[in-house]
């Protein structure tokens, strides 16, 4: 594996004495979607899993986890937030409400802590990888983990 810059989500988990592992693609090709990226990876979908960043009625911003396969049920994921209805946040909101870009969006360290959901389904595994904040790195982790390092819940999110 090649040496890397540790990113912010790198940073958090070291100083909560979280352990992890990483996994480098590439990313010239500019294909950066979460199948592409476990395929690259040599995962299997189940266990990769992407960030969503919604935002819902009251104009609250909410982060999503799920397997890259699946879609977000926006029903699921309004009543996890406790909302009447919620959408996902426009594309050109994302960097500017988390620090992070498409394809490169950690629930771990953004900008603002917003209030996460990991989906159910990663209970099944004992690791999981999520994006290490820039596009080309996905971090290696026990879901647990990553509860505790997103202060986060699990739901039924797909």
């Amino acid at each position: 594996m090649k040496k890397i810059n540790k990113t912010n989500a790198m940073r958090i988990l070291e100083s909560m004495n979280i352990n992890y592992d990483y996994s480098t693609y590439e990313c010239e090709d500019g294909k950066v979607d979460g199948v592409s990226v476990a395929h690259k990876t040599g995962q299997n979908p189940e266990i990769v899993f992407k960030t969503l960043v919604s935002i819902g009625h009251s104009k609250e911003l909410y982060v999503f986890c799920i397997p890259v396969e699946y879609e977000l049920n926006l029903k699921k994921a309004a009543k996890a937030a406790e909302e009447k209805n919620i959408e996902l946040l426009p594309l050109k909101d994302l960097t500017k409400n988390t620090g992070y870009v498409r394809g490169g969006c950690s629930p771990i360290g953004m900008k603002k802590h917003y209030k996460t959901f990991i989906d159910e389904s990663a209970l099944l595994h004992d690791k999981i990888l999520v994006s290490g904040g820039i596009i080309g790195i996905q971090l290696i982790l026990k879901p647990d983990d990553l509860i505790k390092a997103a202060e986060a819940s699990y739901e039924d999110l797909v």
